[in-house]
């Protein structure tokens, strides 16, 4: 189950995540939508970063049976952006930042791996119909 907290004024269906999560992981997962303004807190206060982003992830790394799985934060100003940036609707851009988010929580870590963050967001964006996974996006930059 996704506990969703939406501290902005935008309204979008987020049905495709909790398709997304269970097809993932059977813990909880905690998800706020903020702007760009309190996501940049974040960014800075725990990754020492002065500026927005668009999804940050925070794991609890307990391995205690029915514990979350941690949070997701996504800025919903920057998913607005890069949905016209890439030419799809803000939900396909909220539920691609939602999987790089949940990869996250589960362990991968794109700057550290070989490839195999990205290689299975790509496989959950194709499986959900979704457009280039994130990690993909960057590589191509």
């Amino acid at each position: 189950m996704i506990a969703i907290d939406n501290k902005t004024d935008i309204k979008i269906d987020l049905d495709i995540l909790e398709d997304i999560a269970s097809s993932i992981t059977d813990r909880d997962i905690e998800l706020l939508l903020v702007d760009d303004a309190h996501i940049a807190e974040l960014n800075l206060h725990y990754r020492e970063k002065d500026r927005p982003t668009d999804v940050l992830s925070f794991p609890l790394y307990h391995q205690v049976k029915n514990m979350p799985l941690g949070s997701i934060v996504i800025s919903l100003d920057t998913a607005k952006e890069q949905a016209k940036e890439h030419n799809h609707s803000l939900k396909n851009e909220v539920a691609i930042l939602f999987i790089h988010g949940m990869l996250h929580l589960l362990g991968f870590d794109h700057e550290a791996d070989q490839g195999e963050m990205g290689s299975k967001e790509e496989e959950l964006a194709q499986r959900f119909n979704l457009s280039l996974s994130l990690t993909k996006r960057v590589d191509l930059r």
